[in-house]
């Protein structure tokens, strides 16, 4: 399946909580998106990497996403070299997209800005026809890169330089994120808390969107970085 937009996550949730209101509004303007994720958050403090499974299938089906994988590298241990860029490379080419929706380049969490790294790297390697990937079936993949690669932002600021306007998708994201129920603020909960487990945290979430969506005259909002500039055609199609 080709993909307009793939997002990758180093941790399920990741693209929940950063970029899931980008997604929903462009499946419903018709694109395929699809999303990988690169561990499943087996070290995470709260939950276990079967319960964030079963959390991010069912997230995928709120969202009404194409298809989602698990890469299942190690969560806190993966590493930008050519063994796991060979990886990246095969989904990429595997899905060919268009857009690539990748971590946040700097965050609180180390796996963001490696995982950011190594999807970008990727992106561009996937590129280079002399990097040989064959699909499961033993057959040489296309080389394929990427018209745009952007950033999501995470937990740390950072001033986005592409802003993109939520308002109408904000109460849908915010189902799939409560599908991650093991991860979240539960004031009925026993286990240890985090600082995304917190109710200040979830207080968080709209501040964070409301302050975007201001920048732009917006409701709601969610912002991403790129390394390559932007480009448009028509100055007139700019909020």
């Amino acid at each position: 399946m080709k993909l307009n937009i793939l997002a990758f996550a180093a941790h399920p949730d990741d693209v929940e909580l950063s970029c899931s209101g980008t997604i929903l509004k462009h499946i419903k303007l018709g694109y395929k998106v699809g999303i990988i994720d690169l561990t499943s958050g087996e070290l995470g403090t709260r939950g276990t990497a079967d319960i964030r499974s079963l959390e991010s299938k069912e997230a995928s089906s709120v969202m009404g996403i194409h298809v989602r994988e698990n890469l299942q590298m190690k969560d806190g241990f993966f590493r930008n070299d050519e063994d796991h860029q060979r990886i990246l490379i095969k989904a990429i080419r595997k899905y060919q997209p268009d857009i690539v929706l990748c971590n946040a380049i700097t965050d609180r969490h180390i796996d963001h800005g490696r995982g950011a790294q190594l999807e970008s790297d990727a992106c561009f390697l996937s590129g280079l026809s002399k990097i040989e990937t064959f699909d499961d079936a033993g057959v040489l993949q296309e080389a394929w890169r990427p018209k745009s690669v952007y950033h999501y932002i995470q937990d740390h600021f950072i001033v986005p330089d592409l802003l993109v306007d939520i308002s109408e998708e904000w109460e849908h994201k915010l189902k799939t994120i409560s599908c991650f129920k093991s991860q979240f603020y539960d004031p009925h909960s026993i286990e240890p808390l985090t600082p995304i487990a917190t109710k200040e945290f979830m207080e968080f979430l709209p501040a964070r969107a409301l302050n975007f969506g201001r920048i732009i005259g917006v409701r709601y909002a969610e912002g991403f970085t790129v390394i390559k500039g932007i480009g448009v055609n028509d100055l007139t199609k700019l909020i």
